[in-house]
């Protein structure tokens, strides 16, 4: 069998796992569109214990109201419960899901309107399809036309999403320097040890501020940068800044976060650079 009858099997399967997905969608029989999805309130936060592992996240107790029977329902967090709270208060709104007529299997998401339609999957397997086809023409036409396939498609892709990206950036750095300024205290340093395949080991630290807004909402969060020595940070005393609207987003070093959102606008204008000029020089060599 040649590359055309293998780049027709390629296409068949994917073919028909895209059709597949893309008629489970259109029927609304993905899981994503059969998960039922409320939202929560934190109700109360649990201090971690210093010393302690980040896995399972922040332990906090959650209520909500089962919209089959109107019920109002408490749960927490421990065992594994979909996303991890790194950033909780009493009364912050968290969504929770469940597969419909399952409601002990629930989870939290921090996706509280569930905009997806479960086409991940088929969205996949048509870019696979693709990939496919750009590979064959590669090697019945040339190499260029690998160069004129990815790079033309992703040049296409990352122009779009560049203005999006600027506004991201532009609103991100106004949140920064909107935000206010409070002390806050490292309560906890959580570790975790983990081995690799050759037995090497790695040890994590993860600092556990906690710091009350001027609004007087008490956040505990997991600070995973802007804390030198963050194996050594317990008691220590911090300064937090945060954004007023939503104390989850908060950093210890705005300057550093400022210099993180400029690389990042740099790194994708730089992606869109040589994106683009790989496919400006695949053409030119055709």
């Amino acid at each position: 069998m040649g590359w055309h009858g293998y780049l027709a099997m390629w296409c068949a399967a994917f073919g028909a796992v895209a059709l597949l997905g893309y008629g489970r969608s259109l029927a609304g029989m993905t899981r994503a569109q059969r998960t039922v999805r409320v939202k929560g309130r934190i109700e109360q936060v649990r201090e971690p214990r210093h010393g302690g592992s980040r896995h399972g996240g922040i332990s906090v107790v959650v209520s909500y109201r089962d919209p089959s029977t109107g019920l109002e329902v408490i749960v927490t967090n421990d065992g594994e419960r979909g996303e991890t709270v790194t950033t909780a208060w009493a009364g912050r709104g968290i969504g929770v899901h469940w597969p419909r007529g399952r409601p002990h299997a629930y989870r939290f998401t921090s996706d509280l309107q569930g905009s997806s339609c479960g086409l991940g999957r088929p969205n996949f397997a048509v870019f696979l399809i693709y990939v496919g086809l750009v590979v064959v023409a590669a090697i019945d036409w040339g190499w260029p036309w690998a160069l004129i396939g990815f790079g033309g498609p992703w040049a296409v892709s990352i122009a779009c999403h560049l203005p999006r990206n600027l506004r991201d950036v532009n609103r991100r750095r106004d949140t920064l320097a909107a935000m206010a300024a409070v002390q806050g205290r490292v309560i906890a340093v959580l570790k975790d040890v983990s081995t690799d395949e050759d037995g090497h080991t790695a040890t994590t630290f993860t600092p556990v501020v906690a710091f009350t807004t001027r609004e007087c909402t008490a956040v505990t969060a997991h600070c995973t940068s802007g804390l030198r020595d963050p194996a050594g940070s317990y008691g220590r005393d911090v300064t937090i800044h945060y954004a007023p609207d939503d104390p989850a987003v908060f950093t210890l070093d705005r300057a550093a976060e400022r210099r993180s959102q400029g690389l990042d606008l740099a790194f994708n204008v730089l992606a869109l650079v040589v994106t683009a000029a790989a496919a400006v020089v695949g053409a030119a060599m055709l």
